[in-house]
């Protein structure tokens, strides 16, 4: 059973569709519950079931020995916890920010709470609004492991499952980058394939049950090319990256004969060539994450 009880407080800082939803799951599970919004009135709801609404955000945090953020970036963030009286009166708190944001401004925020006394832990959620509070929600977390359990029975009242990825505090962040990078660059590819089906006479619902089968296949290809980035052999055994520029080649000639934009494809299959004239042609095409690692190597090294 969760070690919390009718006194156990909470606060939450930031009411967008996500805040209400962190909100309500804490209302439902009977913590008592303070909540802030810079917009005025978006609290009516969460009051009217329980909630407490603060004048300030330094009242809202002075209420509770946790605090919860979740606002759109770390710059709207660093407004609200990083004015005197807000980070005066977390001193000795903790914070939990789910905001997204870069690695590196966890890092950064994550310094700047040690050197006010303020506990703090970074994460990521996951999923979208609607499964807070049921089994499908999921919640990645970073940061001194010991003030994420001590803080664990309140964060599980969220549902779904929780993760500690580790003591560094940009761990959250990192994964959340690298998985809506998969998420964002798969929505960019829809959004392009209904662009081509559409100049092809087929409208988007027609296309959408194959490609649901198309994403049904990723995941063990996502497992197989995992193993093959880790261990540096890139078997191209069934789809070399000869044969993947041929078809990359074929999507964008037939979108620009429609006048479809295949700046993505493009960019794709720039990299696909990259690698092919670099000797990689038999290779998979996860080899191009090679490619992708030493760019950014020697970007660095150019600073």
């Amino acid at each position: 059973m969760p070690s919390y009880n009718e006194q156990t407080t909470v606060t939450v800082l930031g009411l967008g569709p996500m805040g209400r939803a962190l909100s309500g799951a804490f209302l439902e599970a009977g913590l008592r519950t303070t909540v802030w919004n810079r917009t005025p009135g978006k609290d009516r709801e969460l009051v009217e079931k329980g909630a407490v609404g603060a004048p300030s955000p330094e009242a809202a945090v002075a209420a509770s020995g946790l605090t919860v953020v979740c606002v759109v970036n770390y710059d709207a963030a660093d407004t609200i916890v990083r004015r005197d009286p807000v980070t005066a009166a977390l001193k000795g708190r903790t914070v939990v920010n789910l905001t997204a944001d870069t690695p590196e401004r966890a890092r950064e925020a994550a310094s700047w709470a040690a050197e006010h006394g303020i506990g703090y832990l970074d994460g990521a959620i996951m999923t979208p609004a609607s499964t807070i509070g049921t089994p499908d929600a999921v919640f990645l977390h970073s940061g001194p492991e010991a003030l994420y359990r001590e803080h664990r029975p309140v964060l599980d009242v969220l549902g779904g499952t929780h993760t500690h990825l580790g003591e560094d505090i940009g761990r959250a962040a990192a994964y959340d980058i690298a998985l809506l990078d998969i998420f964002w660059t798969a929505m960019t590819g829809y959004a392009h394939a209904l662009a081509v089906a559409r100049a092809e006479g087929i409208t988007a619902r027609e296309l959408a049950p194959f490609a649901k089968g198309i994403g049904q296949i990723l995941p063990p290809i996502f497992e197989k090319e995992a193993e093959e980035a880790d261990s540096g052999r890139f078997s191209g055994e069934g789809n070399p990256l000869t044969s993947a520029a041929s078809s990359m080649a074929h999507i964008i000639q037939a979108s620009e004969a429609h006048g479809v934009d295949a700046g993505v494809m493009r960019a794709a299959e720039g990299l696909a060539r990259r690698a092919i004239g670099q000797g990689h042609g038999t290779n998979g095409f996860i080899r191009i994450t090679e490619l992708l690692n030493r760019s950014s190597t020697l970007s660095r090294s150019a600073l």
